[in-house]
């Protein structure tokens, strides 16, 4: 695009993808099974039983997929280690393969003049530390504290930016309350528990990064959707507000703060464990930056027979949507940005991940594509972004 030309020299144009969901071989070389790999391997938890046994083949192929990368000119490259491939039994014994993986990754970027952005954890922890409660265990800060360093001291004189966490608020959600994704629990009593110790492995992580002493940059990756009301009502607008406590402002507000929003006493009522609010201030660290991973806003309604009060609806009529189902909605990149900037200050911001599923169409002639669908949608997003930039926001 040609607006491109009005982005910063430097800025970090780039991708991302998840261990899990790109590498397969995910018990090769010694490595030990993870969440995802039993998950996934549990019948009637995944669609068509599809798992990550082979999923991109990138364990194999990442040199060809390097190759892919310098060819269409990323200057940055997100990805996360695999805990188990590292730990197999999730503290203790490292696997050597394991790191020696991440090593030539790591090398073959570098090599090919792309930045290399490394996620710690994108929601695979060792189905052996799951064994023995997962973020459930009060001891799990400390689990993750040992793998961090291990992955400090293997790459932290190459990597220069660092994420401890992938969008802890769907672990949370999706894996602890809902059930829809790894581990699977059902459970309101649990999801704040697994937050709350994911967020302290957090402020661990960062410190132990910081008294390495090395010289990069460390944060945190969140996913955030703006919130509207579906109506004017009062009780759409409450319901809006709730939600954004619990979605943007749960995982940021003890980072920032050293405290949780007070609606969440509301929304979980009685599940809420109050020696939580009492050691949220362990979890207020200062970092680097915050990676936004944003695909869309949501219209919230208030559903008292719903599990949190409110819910979902859908997107007005005539929206853009996605094969998702979500609405497109550029204006909300910029605002998630401009609405953390309001609530936390000023400090750099990574776009971690952006960008919406469509059904491929048809080849033109040769690699090219028709699809003007896709590319109004990056084109907008990147158009708001560079707005919400000429404002101030402090974007790489």
């Amino acid at each position: 695009m040609t607006e491109a030309g009005a982005f910063p020299k430097g800025f970090l144009w780039g991708a991302a993808t998840s261990a899990y969901q790109i590498e397969g071989s995910p018990l090769a070389d010694g490595a030990g099974p993870g969440v995802w790999h039993r998950f996934s391997h549990t019948p009637g938890n995944t669609r068509e039983g599809e798992t990550g046994d082979v999923a991109c083949d990138h364990y194999r192929r990442w040199a060809d997929d390097i190759a892919l990368m310098r060819d269409i000119g990323l200057k940055a490259y997100r990805f996360s280690l695999s805990w188990p491939r590292i730990l197999p039994e999730g503290r203790g014994r490292i696997n050597r393969a394991g790191i020696g993986f991440y090593d030539r990754l790591t090398d073959g970027l570098l090599a090919a003049g792309i930045e290399p952005v490394v996620t710690l954890y994108h929601w695979d922890m060792p189905a052996a530390l799951d064994d023995r409660g997962g973020w459930l265990s009060p001891e799990s800060p400390e689990w993750f504290a040992e793998y961090a360093g291990i992955a400090f001291d293997a790459l932290g004189d190459r990597v220069r930016w660092w994420a401890t966490l992938n969008e802890p608020w769907v672990v949370m959600d999706a894996g602890y309350l809902f059930g829809v994704n790894a581990p699977g629990h059902r459970n309101r009593y649990e999801a704040p528990i697994a937050m709350h110790h994911m967020l302290l492995a957090h402020a661990e992580s960062v410190r132990l990064y910081r008294a390495r002493g090395r010289a990069g940059r460390i944060g945190i990756v969140v996913n955030l959707e703006p919130k509207d009301p579906a109506t004017g009502s009062e009780e759409d607008r409450a319901a809006a507000e709730r939600d954004d406590a619990y979605n943007n402002r749960y995982p940021l507000d003890p980072v920032f703060f050293g405290r949780y929003p007070a609606a969440l006493r509301t929304i979980f009522g009685d599940a809420w464990p109050a020696r939580l609010e009492e050691d949220a201030a362990r979890i207020r660290e200062p970092v680097d930056f915050v990676g936004v991973n944003y695909y869309t806003r949501r219209i919230v309604s208030c559903d008292p027979s719903a599990t949190l009060g409110f819910r979902a609806v859908p997107p007005p009529a005539g929206s853009a949507t996605m094969a998702t189902g979500w609405e497109v909605h550029p204006a909300g990149l910029a605002r998630a940005v401009a609405e953390l900037r309001a609530r936390y200050g000023e400090f750099p911001v990574l776009i971690t991940e952006n960008g919406g599923a469509f059904p491929d169409p048809p080849r033109v002639s040769g690699p090219s594509l028709d699809d003007p669908l896709r590319v109004r949608c990056y084109r907008e997003h990147l158009l708001a972004l560079r707005g919400e930039m000429a404002r101030g926001a402090d974007v790489r």
